[in-house]
């Protein structure tokens, strides 16, 4: 039997059972500090209790904490998203004009190269190297050129070898006097206006009945007249090729498809092969459809010399889609990468500001950890933090890059092509670019500890 020695007023004991009874409830009393205060919802011994769900840090703080922290300094935010918008609206107008202009590029060619068509007699060299037709073309090559689809208008044009004989406008007959070069003498059929796109300053250009007779008529080039000192056509004036005189019946002012001719005497057909000794048409000059050069390099040939056709070599365009494609993108490359260039400054420029956050903010981190912030947590404020800056800058940057092109085009009456999916690609890049931006930054804000940051923020 144990007995106890003490003084029962105190309750002090000397036996072992009062002892373990002293030892629990000092483990109850001297221990109690170190227990959290608040209901303790279960753990395991040697662990850190499990905080109420009602007390976490949960997705609601951290939006608003992101939201919070991302407007309270509006000075640095507005000079963040000013980058961003800067990047974002270099990639929208980029793109934009490149669009733009790759369509301005393809209507050029369109108006020019994809509807101009030659054919000719296909030359070859003979074995003393000198080039030599083997082909000829018919007098009414013209005709049967139109005749095939696509062909707007047809016109033979030839060089008219004069001899030795001189163009001027008044004859001099001075065997004394050294030779002068006079402009050049082309021979055309009547529909040669239309087939490359010309246009008269004065008179009239010669006709089929013209043309049929072998009257001696001529249309003056721009250049060539003003070389022969002819201005006006009403007085009738008259230049002479060799010693025959041939009126003057119109200045030709304008030649897009053959600008060679506005240095030239232009006479009929019929003239140059009654008068000037031509054989035979040296080539067709021909207005195309867009799309009908693959057609007529097949038909054509056949239709000049059906008992030759691989004497004839024409000259058409091939199918303008595959060119303007090729035009689109090498302009989309280039302008593409410039963007994307102005785009990663832009993103730079918020990773930098966010890592400046973070590293301004090290005392408030410390403090949201020891209030039991997760390291997640903290990671998410300052990702959303720099996406929000990022979608900002993203959305008025699209916005800008509109308002851009679509100026510009107004400026140069061109016809703005941007599509809207691009707009809105544009908007999202931003706030992927923000996000990407606020990884690093975040990482680095995780990984501060509690206790180091209060202590370098006091």
């Amino acid at each position: 039997m144990t007995t106890a020695t003490g003084d029962p007023a105190t309750g002090t004991t000397a036996g072992g059972p009062t002892a373990a009874t002293d030892g629990a409830a000092t483990g109850a009393t001297g221990t109690a500090g170190d227990a959290p205060s608040g209901p303790v919802t279960g753990g395991h011994p040697g662990r850190r209790p499990r905080v109420p769900r009602g007390d976490r840090f949960g997705p609601r703080d951290v939006v608003g904490e992101a939201l919070a922290g991302t407007g309270a300094r509006p000075g640095r935010l507005l000079l963040t998203v000013l980058g961003t918008v800067l990047g974002i609206a270099s990639v929208v107008v980029t793109l934009g004009l490149a669009q733009t202009a790759a369509n301005r590029i393809n209507e050029q060619f369109d108006a020019v190269a994809a509807t101009q068509a030659v054919a000719r007699p296909e030359q070859r060299t003979t074995w003393s190297g000198t080039q030599r037709a083997v082909g000829t073309l018919p007098w009414d090559a013209a005709e049967r050129a139109e005749r095939i689809a696509g062909v707007r208008a047809a016109a033979t044009v030839s060089d008219v070898d004069l001899r030795g004989a001189t163009v001027s406008a008044v004859p001099v007959n001075d065997p004394a006097a050294p030779p002068q070069t006079g402009p050049a003498v082309v021979a055309t059929s009547p529909g040669l206006l239309a087939a490359v796109r010309g246009e008269l300053s004065q008179g009239r250009f010669f006709d089929a009945g013209n043309d049929r007779r072998g009257d001696r008529v001529v249309v003056l080039g721009a250049t060539a007249a003003e070389r022969l000192g002819i201005s006006r056509v009403d007085r009738q004036p008259a230049v002479f090729l060799g010693e025959r005189a041939y009126q003057v019946i119109g200045i030709l002012g304008d030649a897009q498809r053959r600008s060679d001719l506005l240095g030239s005497v232009l006479v009929p057909e019929g003239t140059a092969r009654a008068d000037l000794g031509l054989v035979a048409p040296g080539e067709v000059q021909m207005l195309l459809a867009v799309g009908a050069g693959p057609v007529l390099a097949e038909q054509l040939p056949t239709a000049l010399d059906p008992g030759a056709p691989e004497t004839i070599d024409v000259q058409a365009p091939a199918r303008p889609a595959g060119v303007q494609q090729d035009v689109q993108a090498d302009v989309n490359v280039v302008f593409l990468a410039l963007g994307a260039v102005a785009l990663l400054i832009g993103g730079v420029g918020i990773a930098n500001v966010t890592l400046l956050s973070v590293m301004e903010r090290t005392g408030e981190i410390g403090l949201r950890r020891a209030l039991g912030a997760r390291r997640r947590d903290v990671a998410a404020q300052f990702v959303l933090e720099s996406a929000v800056v990022g979608a900002l800058g993203g959305v008025i940057g699209a916005a800008l890059g509109v308002a851009v092109v679509t100026g510009v085009s107004a400026v140069q009456d061109w016809t703005p092509i941007l599509e809207m999916r691009l707009v809105a690609a544009a908007a999202v890049a931003g706030t992927l670019v923000g996000l990407l931006a606020g990884l690093y930054p975040a990482l680095r804000a995780a990984r501060v500890e509690p206790v180091a940051a209060l202590r370098g923020g006091l």
